[in-house]
């Protein structure tokens, strides 16, 4: 496994980095050789942030914790990603390691999920994406009260793309590539 580490606005000892390898490290089992953790610790108001990204061929697993220890953040983050992968186990066992779903003898800090739940797509809408700027897209979906809003965007050839409010407030752009 490659770690990636980022600091965000706090300095912080090779010791957390290394206990940062440690337990992220145990998620390999689930991953093929080729995976990329990368780590961003940061503080804000008093609490220790970590953002956890993992990456593996196509899949991508990205968590956010923050506790008022880094040392439990980082607990924490790798506690949600093996959440996140017990969850999603039946989907992500064709993407991911097959064997690494076996029970191992370690224990787990965390009660096993209940039962898997079905993405049952509950609704299909159907409407024409309207050519428009990533602006025009922004204040539409503003006046729908959505939290994302489809549309072509005419600066980008007619690409579709997807304008969507971020929790910080902020709003994101995710673009079709144009190869």
């Amino acid at each position: 496994m490659k770690f990636t580490y980022t600091d965000k606005k706090v300095d912080l000892p090779a010791s957390v980095h290394a206990y940062a390898e440690k337990k992220v490290g145990k998620l390999e089992r689930y991953f093929k050789q080729d995976t990329e953790a990368a780590l961003v610790f940061s503080v804000q108001k008093g609490q220790n942030q970590v953002e956890l990204t993992l990456r593996s061929g196509g899949t991508i697993i990205r968590v956010s914790e923050s506790t008022s220890d880094m040392f439990a953040t980082i607990d924490a983050a790798v506690a949600s990603v093996e959440r996140q992968i017990r969850k999603n186990k039946a989907r992500l066992e064709k993407r991911l390691r097959q064997e690494a779903f076996q029970p191992s003898a370690e224990p787990t800090s965390f009660a096993p999920e209940e039962g898997e739940e079905d993405l049952e797509i509950v609704r299909t809408k159907r409407f024409p994406l309207k050519p428009m700027t990533a602006e025009e897209a922004v204040l539409q979906m503003n006046l729908l009260g959505h939290a994302f809003f489809a549309f072509r965007d005419v600066d980008q050839d007619s690409a579709f793309s997807v304008v969507y409010r971020r929790a910080d407030g902020g709003y994101g752009l995710i673009q079709d590539r144009v190869d």
